[in-house]
């Protein structure tokens, strides 16, 4: 690690199979949490190449327990990088529940919060919801509600051990990027946020080599998800395209009206705000964009106006509640 410490700090990049390497490495507990942060923090003063970020996805994707029987449910996966210092509450989340509320099959990966208050996993636990890498509860609750839920760490060694070191950092990292397109089913359909276009071209190069069918998402004013607070750009493998909220026949709002607030409880008590139809039509808004990007995603040839009109009902008919409240009851 010193020698490749070295030649980071000199400004040299890793090819692809070096970035390999050195993450399976790291996973199998070879490294201490100093060179760990060392290595991380290389990347918060300088951009990840192409290749790199192409090994440590290799070395993440070798490294994932096998959960190929989920994929026969062709699940879609909305998540989003993280680490855009904006706090806002868990939109990808709730937008995974109302997604399966409406009828589709997802399958959500995600972690604690490394930079935010709230991650998925921080929500999940907050209702009480048990991790698990057990197929058949997986299956049944994809049967049963159409969504499971897949802990990162649990079924990828590389995440667990490095993510002490990601929270007492507590800034963006370059897992931020990987957690992403590491979901362990490797969903065919996926929507994913990014805070930046920089970070937006990285991902549509990977893509552009895959058979997945994907929107790209990200918001404008440095969202890395559509929140309605400006106009906010959306890639997919036809278009390119940027949308303002009014077109789409939504208000804009400030960027208090999306924040997580300050405490577990507060990030718990939004979420479910939504679950129950009674959150400020800001916070209700942004989910439902986000979920209709994603029904257009599973199904391009629905107009968005359509996807709108399915995740509103989805929301304002119980369907979300009941699904959500049926998911606690399989998971918990």
């Amino acid at each position: 690690m010193k020698q490749i410490l070295n030649r980071l700090f000199s400004h040299q990049h890793l090819d692809r199979q070096e970035a390999k390497d050195i993450l399976s490495h790291m996973a199998a507990g070879e490294y201490n949490e100093s060179q760990i942060a060392a290595f991380i923090s290389v990347y918060l003063m300088r951009s990840i190449s192409i290749d790199e970020f192409m090994g440590f996805t290799d070395a993440l994707l070798d490294l994932r327990t096998n959960v190929d029987a989920l994929r026969a449910y062709d699940p879609i996966d909305i998540v989003g990088t993280g680490g855009d210092n904006k706090n806002t509450f868990n939109i990808s989340t709730l937008s995974c529940f109302t997604v399966a509320a409406a009828g589709y099959k997802v399958a959500k990966h995600g972690n604690y919060g490394a930079t935010s208050v709230s991650g998925a996993s921080t929500v999940m636990e907050q209702h009480g919801v048990k991790f698990t890498t057990d197929i058949s509860k997986l299956e049944e609750s994809l049967d049963k509600v159409n969504i499971a839920y897949l802990h990162a760490p649990l079924f990828n060694n590389a995440l667990k051990v490095v993510a002490p070191v990601r929270k007492a950092l507590g800034v963006r990292t370059f897992f931020n990027m990987l957690g992403p397109v590491v979901n362990p089913i490797c969903p065919k359909k996926q929507m994913l946020g990014v805070f930046n276009l920089k970070m937006a071209r990285m991902y549509f190069y990977m893509y552009q080599q895959t058979d997945v069918d994907y929107a790209i998402v990200h918001g404008l004013d440095g969202y890395d998800e559509i929140s309605l607070t400006g106009d906010f750009k959306i890639i997919t493998k036809q278009t390119e395209t940027i949308y303002t909220p009014e077109e789409l026949g939504f208000d804009r709002y400030a960027e208090a009206d999306l924040d997580g607030g300050a405490t577990l409880e507060d990030a718990a008590a939004i979420f479910d705000d939504v679950v129950n139809n009674t959150a400020t039509k800001a916070q209700k808004n942004a989910v439902i964009i986000n979920s209709a990007f994603a029904i257009q995603t599973i199904k391009p040839e629905l107009s968005i106006d359509d996807c709108i009109a399915q995740a509103t009902e989805a929301i304002d008919s119980g369907r979300l509640k009941n699904t959500f409240h049926k998911f606690l009851e399989l998971n918990s």
